[in-house]
């Protein structure tokens, strides 16, 4: 996500930095590179006209030209430039002072609409919401199928309608009454789509809105088709009025272009981003943390989000016991490993953190999941006296292991040597870690229950 763009700017930075003093002739040069940086990564033209003349004013201002450093001073104007351009602050939901609040999906076929859908329910409900689900898209029975199986997934009930009801609004109106009956919260309405803007298209949308008076109208467009979804999305709201933005497929878009401009072209919010298609890969959009992002300073306040909803407090804090104590054992290296394989990819972990000082070499690092699976697979091998006691782990004990395992020797040395590695280093840490602990309880800063090691 933005990998193309942050190493441009990056790049820029660092000359910036490189020079003894700044001034209008080497800023000049600067935003000359940051406006082709943002073209290049398929940002609106007037986006990008805007932005640099905003940066320019307060980058070329006396106070930054006499600064201390005032490389770090421009890095600074154009994050708050890029938080500004992205929408300063997080836009979640609204709801209905009265239930249910109605969320209209709405977009291009193809843009992912019923995947959302699912998606939007299942983060509404891990909220504490009561969400329910409907299908309109009478056209396509196959749409609807899709939604029937993924409420499951999701565990979602969906309104299926009955063989007379041949009509979006019929639809739409029998399923808004279930919600008010069963006590839902919030009905979810998945819409048609064309392959491209039409006046079916609209007049449909206009009358479900009409007799529905929804709370949120939500445009799903697909970040890879870039300023096409933004193109699109300018229509939808000139012509119905959407709410907010939810841009799928951002784990695929390397030059985010459209994340970028959505919200500059529309006046609405980018509100949800899609990041891989499993259900629960939906996530609030955060501008800040993405400017930050974007700029190679990580976004440590996600990777905080997802670990502290991820990985059970109660487990890490006796792993936590052990890492400190003498007792690592095998298993619990094992357990460890698993704790972190529920995150997620684990390049996605370290997308998250910063690119800079001494984590820059983390940039570009390549981590194979399946060989994070295949330890996992070499220390289930072993007998538990053996995960419990690795100094019994001869050469026949690891012939044996590397053959249960679907191995060979080598891997399970190597596995070994990695294990002596994480327990000395382990050992060595917790010192460090007691004492900088106490430190930063001492600033209240939030915790990072887990990824001990990491």
């Amino acid at each position: 996500m933005f990998d193309s763009l942050s190493d441009k700017l990056q790049r820029v930075f660092k000359n910036l930095r490189g020079e003894g003093k700044l001034t209008a002739a080497n800023m000049e040069e600067a935003l000359r590179e940051i406006r082709v940086a943002l073209l290049e990564a398929d940002v609106h033209f007037k986006v990008v006209k805007q932005f640099i003349e905003d940066v320019k004013v307060k980058a070329l201002g006396e106070e930054v030209l006499t600064a201390l450093s005032p490389g770090q001073q421009v890095v600074k104007i154009v994050r708050d430039e890029l938080v500004k351009m992205l929408g300063t602050h997080p836009s979640r939901l609204r709801f209905a002072n009265e239930p249910p609040t109605v969320v209209l999906i709405v977009g291009l076929q193809g843009s992912g609409k019923t995947t959302s859908t699912a998606k939007l329910a299942r983060f509404l409900t891990k909220e504490g919401n009561r969400p329910q689900l409907v299908s309109v898209d009478v056209y396509r029975p196959a749409a609807r199928h899709q939604l029937s199986i993924l409420a499951k997934n999701v565990a979602t009930p969906i309104y299926e309608g009955t063989p007379e009801e041949t009509k979006p609004l019929e639809l739409a109106r029998s399923a808004r009454r279930e919600a008010m009956q069963s006590g839902r919260d919030v009905l979810l309405v998945d819409t048609a789509g064309r392959q491209h803007i039409d006046e079916q298209l609209m007049t449909e949308l206009h009358e479900l809105k009409e007799a529905l008076n929804p709370t949120e109208i939500l445009f799903v467009a697909d970040a890879m088709t870039g300023q096409d979804a933004v193109r699109s999305a300018d229509e939808f709201h000139k012509r119905l009025g959407i709410t907010g933005v939810i841009l799928t497929k951002m784990d695929g878009d390397a030059r985010g272009g459209a994340a970028l401009s959505i919200r500059s072209i529309t006046g609405q919010p980018l509100k949800f981003v899609g990041v891989g298609e499993k259900t629960d890969a939906l996530e609030l959009f955060f501008p800040d943390r993405v400017a930050s992002r974007i700029l190679g300073m990580g976004d440590v306040l996600s990777l905080i989000d997802k670990v502290q909803e991820t990985i059970d407090q109660e487990t890490a804090e006796k792993m936590q016991e052990k890492l400190l104590g003498d007792d690592f054992s095998l298993e619990d290296f094992r357990d460890q490993i698993k704790q972190l394989q529920k995150l997620g990819p684990l390049g996605k972990l370290l997308d998250m953190m910063p690119q800079m000082g001494p984590l820059k070499e983390l940039k570009g690092a390549k981590i194979d999941d399946k060989e994070v699976s295949r330890v996992v697979a070499i220390i289930d091998s072993m007998t538990p006296k053996e995960r419990r006691n690795h100094m019994l782990i001869n050469g026949s004990r690891r012939r044996r292991i590397a053959k249960g395992s679907g191995t060979s020797v080598q891997d399970v040395n190597n596995l070994l040597k990695q294990y002596a590695q994480a327990r000395k280093m382990m050992k060595s840490f917790t010192g460090q870690a007691g004492m900088l602990g106490k430190k930063l309880s001492k600033m209240k800063l939030p915790g990072l229950p887990g990824l001990p090691g990491f």
